[in-house]
């Protein structure tokens, strides 16, 4: 049996990634918690014709606490989406107390769940999430995850598109690590699993960079004030739950990148620190799942120069987000 709940499931990444959740065999069943709209749907998806039995809550009546109950998987993309000329950390002022009030659910109700973090800014709000479960004493490293997927789904696919055939997106692997925003998104394309084309080096190559790093920017300039990228995250989000899902079931040998606490594995997390030459809490690096979280985590492996330099780049950012969501938590009365 296993009990996924999406917070802010009535959003636009809630809803299409609660269709997704509905559609996987694994998830027997699946709790949809919002402000608004949940009840219709959780009656829409549970005319779905897959095993998970649906149901949907609003704050009345203790809703989150009954959402939250008896839950391993907990997923939150709630909070407000960006805009043209919105970075992410823009949304951080609205993000953050949403989040928070969140994770204090979670921490009284579903302590041992595995939370999944979607609400950007990531590198702000994994922080916050941790910082709550700190103060009620059920913080477990292993089990908090920040989803940086979207940035690896991306990589895959420009990859793809540059080879020039997309049908190999599903099989690219492109490890991205770093943070979730901008320049803190460092994707290893030399480790990239598929050979990249020869002359694909210099502008064309910074080009590619650029696009894995600010391909949210893209969505959102494309969707012209409509929000921001609902629909690819929500794929990502599921990508990553599934993950998590057959690690939970005994499933060995996955590995992932995904924004944690450095202490979910200290020996690896300590080897991390050295490797990218920062004393960070927090980096999202490829790490390996296992029924009880994160298993390992591991090295960035061979990088070439102008990756350390883009490591390099990330760290000063990662630093300034990453006290912002503890300095946050610090503020706070809950």
């Amino acid at each position: 049996m296993v009990k996924a709940v999406v917070l802010g499931a009535a959003g636009g990444i809630g809803q299409p990634l609660s269709l997704l959740l509905k559609c996987n065999p694994l998830i027997t069943e699946l709790s949809l918690y919002d402000i608004v709209n949940t009840p219709g749907v959780a009656a829409d998806l549970s005319h779905i014709a897959t095993p998970a039995k649906v149901t949907g809550f609003l704050p009345p009546d203790e809703g989150l606490m009954k959402a939250l109950t008896g839950a391993q998987l907990v997923i939150i993309p709630a909070g407000v989406p960006r805009k043209p000329g919105v970075s992410r950390d823009d949304l951080f002022k609205i993000n953050a107390g949403i989040v928070e009030g969140l994770a204090t659910g979670i921490a009284t109700t579903a302590p041992k769940a595995f939370v999944l973090v979607i609400s950007n800014p990531v590198n702000s709000t994994v922080p916050i999430v941790a910082e709550v479960f700190k103060k009620h004493n059920v913080f477990d490293p292993k089990r908090i995850f920040g989803v940086t997927t979207l940035d690896v789904v991306r990589a895959s696919t420009f990859v793809a598109d540059i080879i020039g055939d997309l049908s190999k997106a599903p099989d690219v692997v492109v490890p991205v690590v770093g943070g979730h925003s901008g320049v803190t998104i460092v994707p290893l394309l030399s480790q990239s699993s598929h050979p990249l084309p020869s002359d694909l080096s210099g502008e064309k190559l910074d080009a590619l960079v650029n696009r894995i790093q600010f391909g949210g920017d893209e969505v959102v300039k494309a969707k012209d004030g409509a929000g921001s990228a609902t629909l690819s995250m929500a794929y990502a989000g599921a990508e990553f739950a599934v993950k998590v899902v057959n690690a939970l079931k005994g499933q060995k040998g996955i590995v992932t990148p995904s924004f944690v606490h450095l202490t979910a594995d200290p020996a690896g997390g300590e080897a991390l620190k050295k490797e990218i030459g920062a004393d960070l809490e927090y980096f999202s690096a490829p790490v390996e799942l296992g029924p009880e979280g994160v298993v390992k985590i591991n090295s960035l492996g061979k990088i070439t120069d102008a990756e350390k330099k883009l490591v390099e780049a990330a760290v000063p950012d990662l630093t300034k987000n990453i006290q912002t969501g503890i300095a946050f938590t610090k503020k706070s009365n809950l």
